[in-house]
């Protein structure tokens, strides 16, 4: 099938194009490279032997997702492409409803438009807000999120159930994911933000290799064993599986369809635990600080993926070891790059 795979030059959006390509479909990757780099293209050539079609475009402008979709055949959609910062969020709220909102209305009107139906958009963990018990299930109940940027994703999922609702012969799924990291095993495409790292383990890869001075831990007295935040870590390569694999139980799924599935490890890790797991299986020690808390962190919050693994037929298939391994080759590959 031809999927449109918006914000695909992007972490998770990349690396979901290169399992596409194993799975057999044909992705189409649009990307305005505002939080994203055109050195992707080049490392999806690398693992896929050629060029993936590409535009460049911004998802907030109907009239060039129009023409991407007449111009390729597009079957579905996959929708990464939105703004992804808790922090900066907090600070730029209107920014995060334009980019993340805006694009998800300009989508769905341009589908209906095309007469396509299918749809797997990118959800976040963040809908549960600061759950009272963990694991979190897909029946938890959404709370006011941290973030606008949580905020957007719960937004977003309203607006797919509606448009289920209203009978707009959609089937659409929203994967709430948690926390991804790592890397392709091959290095040749990897987490690359642009400017200071929002995300915690660039961060502490840019400190080992020494483009960060330091990492700061914000908050060691949060109600956890050890003091700091703990978080549901899942490899970037069982995330992007888990993407094709719903985009394929769609094709199963009656007319005007929407369902929800939590997709992580399924355990919880503790922030210190992962520096310290980063530290052991590359056999590096890192400079690290403790600060204050940061706005919009939750405290504790990891998955029941029960439901994934029953009807998606999905599972992990990658540990956090795995992951720091293949991060930590991605940011040395980075560095004889420059």
């Amino acid at each position: 099938m031809n999927i449109l795979v918006t914000g695909g030059a992007g972490f998770i959006g990349s690396h979901t194009v290169v399992e596409l390509v194993a799975a057999g479909h044909k992705p189409i990757i649009i990307d305005d490279f505002s939080n994203s780099d055109k050195s992707v293209l080049t490392g999806l050539r690398n693992i896929l032997g050629y060029d993936v079609d590409f535009v460049e475009g911004d998802c907030n402008d109907e009239s060039v997702l129009n023409k991407v979709f007449t111009d390729f055949s597009i079957d579905g959609v996959i929708h990464f492409a939105a703004a992804k910062a808790v922090g900066e969020s907090v600070k730029l709220p209107l920014k995060y409803y334009e980019m993340n909102v805006g694009s998800l209305i300009t989508l769905i009107k341009v589908m209906e438009a095309q007469k396509v139906s299918k749809l797997v958009f990118s959800s976040s963990c963040t809908v549960y807000g600061e759950p009272d018990i963990v694991p979190v299930t897909e029946e938890t109940p959404r709370k006011p999120a941290n973030s606008p940027y949580g905020n957007t994703k719960t937004i977003g999922e309203d607006i797919l159930r509606d448009s289920v609702i209203s009978g707009g012969n959609f089937q659409f799924v929203a994967l709430r994911y948690f926390n991804p990291v790592g890397a392709h095993e091959s290095a040749e495409i990897g987490e690359l933000p642009n400017g200071v790292p929002s995300n915690l383990v660039p961060y502490i890869t840019q400190a080992a290799i020494g483009l960060r001075d330091s990492l700061t831990i914000f908050g060691d007295d949060y109600d956890t064993a050890d003091g700091t935040n703990i978080r549901d870590f899942i490899h970037v390569v069982d995330l992007a599986k888990a993407h094709v694999t719903a985009f394929e139980y769609l094709n199963k799924a009656p007319e005007n369809f929407y369902d929800v599935f939590n997709v992580g490890s399924g355990q919880g890790n503790s922030v210190l635990e992962l520096v310290k797991t980063f530290e052991k299986v590359n056999d590096l020690k890192l400079n690290y600080s403790i600060g204050n808390r940061r706005d919009g962190d939750t405290v504790k919050i990891y998955g029941d993926v029960t439901k994934a693994n029953k009807i998606l037929n999905w599972k992990t298939e990658k540990t956090l070891e795995d992951a720091l391994k293949d991060a930590w080759r991605w940011e040395c590959k980075l560095a004889k790059q420059k």
